[in-house]
């Protein structure tokens, strides 16, 4: 059986004191005109522990400061050739991150986060994302049940798989 190329990356739930949710939008080049709405993080680098991508990741993409270690709380596979340039798939281990609300502005210019196809950030409240019925996807594309039951329940005794 061949071996799958797995991008491994991290990825921040951000939710602020009303519980709404920071997204980064990404515009995907293939097929044109796709946009998904994401949790911000990104990979981890070689040598890099999952947390210490995090903090990076963050730091680069929103400008949030992580000092603590976010309990880990979900954990997502999508094996599927063309989700991930130059994988087979992606990897994506979820952090419950709780913050005041805040105007997020990271390290990167707008160019380089446009290299990353990422075209904006915006805070969205757990009713938007349920009711939300246009054009745009979310990642995972379910998000708001399992959002919905963070809120709800609080951090899962146990790690909560995610589809795609």
């Amino acid at each position: 059986m061949p071996s799958v190329n797995l991008r491994h990356s991290v990825r921040a739930i951000i939710l602020d004191e009303d519980d709404r949710i920071l997204l980064c939008r990404f515009a995907i080049p293939e097929p044109a005109g796709t946009v998904v709405w994401a949790a911000p993080g990104g990979g981890i680098e070689q040598d890099e522990t999952p947390l210490a991508a995090l903090r990076r990741e963050l730091r680069e993409k929103v400008g949030l400061a992580v000092r603590t270690d976010p309990p880990h709380v979900w954990h997502q596979e999508v094996v599927a050739p063309g989700h991930a340039a130059g994988y087979d798939g992606v990897v994506n281990d979820y952090f419950l991150v709780r913050t005041a609300g805040f105007n997020p502005r990271g390290a990167l210019s707008d160019d380089e986060l446009a290299s990353e196809n990422i075209t904006g950030l915006d805070w969205w409240h757990p009713r938007e994302v349920a009711s939300y019925d246009g054009p745009d996807l979310f990642s995972p594309r379910d998000l708001a049940t399992p959002l919905r039951a963070l809120i709800t329940s609080g951090v899962p005794a146990r790690l909560v798989l995610l589809g795609i």
